[in-house]
């Protein structure tokens, strides 16, 4: 006889994470006015930059294309800086595989949601199960709503205006930073996050789009070699 108590309490926790995933899909979601609007205005068509959305997907990378194009640089190198700062998808696939072991069939298709918020979503749940609907709700609410929002951005350019006054490009970022900041449990990976904000903002400057978050990737290995370092020092000490 299944225990009715056991099953109150996973769904109260599968409500949970549905609630914060939706949550997460529409917040993120809205910045795909902002990239229409950016992506008309960087000189692409409507069905170009909607193309954009369907098949890349992913925010950071659509930005850095439309607006290297925006600054007049070379579409080459525009998609050169976009596909470098896509790379750590690829990262984000590795850990998902594992704490999600979909099916192999299902998973050429949920490539395609492998993004920043799906993985902060899904690896914010201690079972399988939440790992899953996390990352399904995440990434269905905020692919519908992306595409969907990325199109009125796009048509409607010119009535949208400036959308750095409407602080819609900031609201990705913003929601995965408050992800991601109840996770630094340790010193270890808080010291990890500040040298990895520190390499990504100190070079922004001086590299081209996309290659400053590769870099800003060696914080962790760097980290990891320094308390390697201080552990066998302490060793030698006693």
């Amino acid at each position: 006889m299944v225990d009715q108590t056991v099953v109150a309490d996973t769904g109260e926790r599968d409500s949970a994470v549905v609630r914060d995933a939706l949550g997460v899909g529409v917040a993120v979601g809205l910045s795909g006015f902002a990239f229409g609007v950016t992506s008309a205005g960087s000189g692409l068509t409507v069905w170009q930059t909607c193309a954009l959305s369907l098949l890349v997907f992913t925010g950071a990378s659509q930005f850095a294309l439309v607006g290297a194009l925006a600054g007049g640089g070379n579409p080459f190198t525009a998609a050169a800086g976009a596909f470098f700062l896509g790379v750590r998808n690829a990262f984000y696939g590795l850990r998902l595989s594992q704490v999600l072991a979909l099916p192999r069939a299902v998973r050429p298709f949920a490539a395609q949601w492998v993004i920043d918020e799906t993985a902060a979503v899904a690896l914010a749940q201690r079972t399988r199960r939440g790992a899953r609907i996390g990352f399904t709700v995440t990434g269905l609410s905020l692919y519908v709503l992306w595409n969907l929002t990325t199109l009125l951005g796009a048509l409607g350019a010119e009535a949208i205006g400036d959308t750095d006054a409407w602080g819609l490009d900031a609201a990705g970022p913003a929601v995965f930073l408050a992800l991601l900041a109840p996770m630094l449990k340790s010193g270890a990976e808080r010291a990890v996050a500040g040298l990895a904000v520190v390499l990504g903002l100190g070079l922004l400057p001086v590299l081209p789009a996309g290659v400053p978050v590769l870099v800003a990737a060696l914080a962790a290995p760097v980290v990891l070699w320094a308390r390697g370092r201080r552990g066998h020092g302490d060793g030698e000490d006693r």
